[in-house]
């Protein structure tokens, strides 16, 4: 196992182009993904994700905001399978956000949102625009970055909700800390069609409480993603709590989807001619 203490594309790419380098297997942001795309060799891609949640006025609202703050405080959200953003019907908003403080999270206030925005992004780029997070703040305690404003949580809270609107840069935003912004929508058609455009076409990971079939099946569709998980936890589309195999490559730029073992292996066939053939 070799490793790059200050990796960069061109040390990237001198790599995927050795001689003795037959497989690319890459995870990360848009710029490596396309370099090994365009090195000649098989690549697998698993690029950058921003998975939504939308919650309708069906939803176990409860369920929801335990769910929620279960899956995106897993590994301080540094995961890219984990929830990004939250899209909530507005007659059910208020409920969610007062069930979310009932399981370890913590409601911001506009202000303490202005604050925080202030430090953990490097660059903001207006409405409905990705941003650029502080990476020192990345993967970092939520008691940790908050201190950073003067407030202080306790330390059983995972997770800190920001209510904002639907253009705010948190919610186009990649954040990979424990933040998680919630916006409010008229409807539930109005929720699945700007979390696509939120998503940002990666085709990674999206999740949906509701318990109309109805706005599940719409939201799936509409999505198309590797990942789509529906009255749970992020995570369980990875096979923990839901069906399925453990995969932490989540191949969509490449079309494998959910890898597996075979995903990295040569299916070869040795034949037999004439001797001991039945046929």
């Amino acid at each position: 196992v070799t490793t790059i203490a200050n990796p960069t594309i061109e040390s990237a790419q001198e790599l995927m182009q050795h001689s003795n380098v037959n497989l690319l297997v890459v995870t990360g942001g848009a710029g490596v993904v396309k370099a090994a795309m365009n090195s000649g060799k098989r690549a697998i891609c698993a690029g950058p994700g921003n998975p939504p949640v939308v919650v309708d006025e069906t939803a176990d609202i409860e369920q929801a905001a335990k769910k929620i703050v279960q899956g995106a405080s897993m590994d301080n959200n540094i995961i890219c399978v984990l929830e990004k953003e939250v899209f909530v019907v507005d007659s059910v908003a208020d409920q969610l956000l007062a069930a979310f403080e009932r399981h370890n999270a913590v409601v911001l206030k506009s202000h303490e949102i202005e604050q925080l925005e202030k430090i953990i992004f490097k660059e903001t780029r207006g409405q409905r625009k990705q941003g650029v997070i502080n990476p020192d703040y990345i993967g970092k305690n939520i008691q940790d970055i908050l201190m950073k404003i003067g407030k202080k949580v306790e330390d059983n809270i995972r997770l800190a909700i920001a209510p904002v609107d639907v253009g705010h840069p948190l919610i186009w935003t990649e954040q990979m800390l424990p933040v998680l912004p919630v916006a409010r929508v008229q409807n539930v058609d109005q929720a699945i069609d700007i979390a696509k455009e939120a998503e940002h076409g990666y085709r990674h990971t999206a999740v949906m409480y509701s318990k109309n079939l109805d706005n599940l099946s719409r939201m799936a569709r509409v999505m198309n993603c590797s990942i789509f998980v529906k009255n749970g936890p992020s995570y369980a589309g990875l096979g923990h709590g839901g069906e399925g195999y453990t995969s932490f490559t989540i191949a969509s730029p490449t079309g494998e989807g959910l890898t597996n073992p075979r995903s990295f292996t040569r299916e070869r066939r040795c034949v037999l001619v004439d001797h001991f053939r039945i046929i």
